[in-house]
């Protein structure tokens, strides 16, 4: 069985605006997205997690997880085929780097009404030693998103990560999973207005339900209310998270 110290390192996924990120790749509320930053262009997202008027006791006590300060940049010059690159720093903790990639093509790349494409990998740590608590998540997955006029986006796609470490409570393998979301501009209100619905399957630490808004103060700098149900409340209460996302 996991300890509870090893939730509060991975359980951080962050959760980013479409189009930005948790400084792991680009996200939508948890799960990845198939949005990758152009090129040329720096995200920086600042995330916080924590649960909301719980006393501190050690039964069903609250807390706050690591703070999540990442940079994600685009790398690759084209329209039709995209790259970026990042990295995080999961703060306080003994081992806080962490890197990530995604590769994908938007929409219409292909064909009229192609679907956009994207296959990455995140949550590639540095700690392997199990007794140092592991942070070698390496999860990679592919995803595939359409725009449909009215509804917005859907996405699908599939997940897979390190055995020896995606685990269950009970610590039995449990290292992939689903992967589903919608999202919408809401701009019979506001074009600055994103709204999302997300879920990653499995019953290991990121195994969630994430749910929220954004709001886009300007071109580049976006602030998002959410708030997650993970799958399995032994490895966490659910919690609000609120993130900084800017562009340069």
């Amino acid at each position: 069985m996991r300890n509870f110290k090893l939730f509060c390192l991975s359980a951080i996924l962050l959760l980013g605006v479409t189009g930005s990120a948790f400084a792991t790749p680009s996200t939508q509320i948890w799960i990845p997205s198939t949005d990758i930053q152009k090129f040329g262009t720096f995200h920086l997202g600042i995330d916080n997690y924590t649960t909301m008027f719980r006393e501190t006791t050690e039964e069903d006590g609250g807390y706050d997880f690591a703070t999540d300060f990442g940079v994600t940049a685009g790398a690759l010059p084209f329209e039709k085929l995209n790259l970026e690159l990042g990295v995080d720093l999961i703060e306080p903790s003994d081992d806080p780097l962490y890197v990530n990639g995604k590769l994908g093509i938007p929409e219409a790349a292909l064909f009229s009404y192609s679907p956009a494409v994207a296959v990455g990998g995140y949550f590639f740590g540095t700690e392997t030693d199990e007794e140092q608590g592991p942070t070698d998540y390496n999860i990679v997955y592919g995803l595939a998103a359409k725009t449909i006029p009215v509804v917005g986006r859907l996405s699908a796609g599939y997940y897979v990560g390190n055995d020896d470490v995606l685990v269950d409570f009970e610590g039995k393998e449990d290292n992939e999973g689903i992967l589903l979301s919608w999202d919408r501009t809401i701009s019979e209100i506001s074009d600055k207005l994103w709204v999302a619905v997300d879920y990653q399957g499995g019953d290991n630490i990121f195994g969630a339900l994430g749910s929220g808004a954004a709001w886009s103060f300007s071109d580049n700098v976006s602030v998002i209310l959410g708030y997650v149900f993970f799958n399995d409340n032994d490895w966490g209460k659910d919690t609000v998270t609120v993130q900084t996302d800017i562009n340069f």
